[in-house]
């Protein structure tokens, strides 16, 4: 009998984790207060820095990333997702940022990388509804999915990856990773995902050997 599997050698490898209700909860719950607390949202805007032409974007206070294990969810499933991928463990995860989007109708984030060595995005609110296309009959719905790109599309290999937001859900990344968000239609609903920026070991990061000058 002929044995047949299918091989992935090339290209990022993704990992894909569960947030957990518990988790959404209290970001959901730190979000909507903070949201309501002008001067904070003010304090900790962080649209400036980023690609995205949103209603809103902001960090969240180390306090808060520290109480509620965020940070602890995110180091402990970046070294998960480094080892499955590399074999590799990672001893050292130093956050960047962290920050919300909050996406409406028509808002979009266009094609763009992040920075430090890792990067990921979650999803703690959809829309019920993204809306429909001008004309029927399109093979795929993009509103308001997250679409990967790296390379080109060739033979037996795809250039993208698009992703439907369910809550709970979320994708780590390496930083270098291009992707862009498309707009939503025909709801007044929030789609709201959360994202971080990290380090991780230079020698683990940096492939190439080189050293720094």
């Amino acid at each position: 009998m002929t044995e047949r599997s299918l091989l992935r050698p090339f290209g990022p490898t993704i990992a894909k984790v569960s947030m957990g209700k518990d988790l959404v909860e209290k970001l959901n719950t730190y979000i909507d207060d903070t949201i309501k607390n002008t001067n904070k949202t003010k304090e900790l805007n962080h649209g400036p820095k980023l690609a995205g032409n949103v209603q809103q974007e902001f960090k969240l206070e180390i306090d808060f990333i520290k109480s509620s294990g965020w940070l602890s969810f995110l180091s402990n499933e970046a070294k998960n997702w480094i080892e499955a991928a590399s074999g590799k463990k990672i001893t050292k995860f130093d956050l960047i940022e962290t920050w919300v989007v909050r996406q409406f109708e028509n808002d979009y984030n266009p094609l763009h990388v992040h920075g430090g060595h890792i990067s990921g995005v979650g999803y703690l609110k959809v829309p019920s509804s993204y809306g429909k296309y001008s004309q029927d009959g399109k093979a795929e719905n993009q509103n308001g999915k997250l679409s990967l790109v790296h390379g080109t599309r060739q033979f037996m290999s795809a250039a993208t990856f698009n992703i439907e937001p369910k809550v709970g859900d979320f994708y780590f990344f390496p930083n270098y990773l291009m992707h862009t968000v498309y707009p939503f239609i025909c709801t007044n609903e929030e789609r709201r995902s959360i994202s971080f920026n990290a380090y991780v070991d230079q020698d683990i990061y940096n492939v190439y050997g080189h050293s720094k000058k």
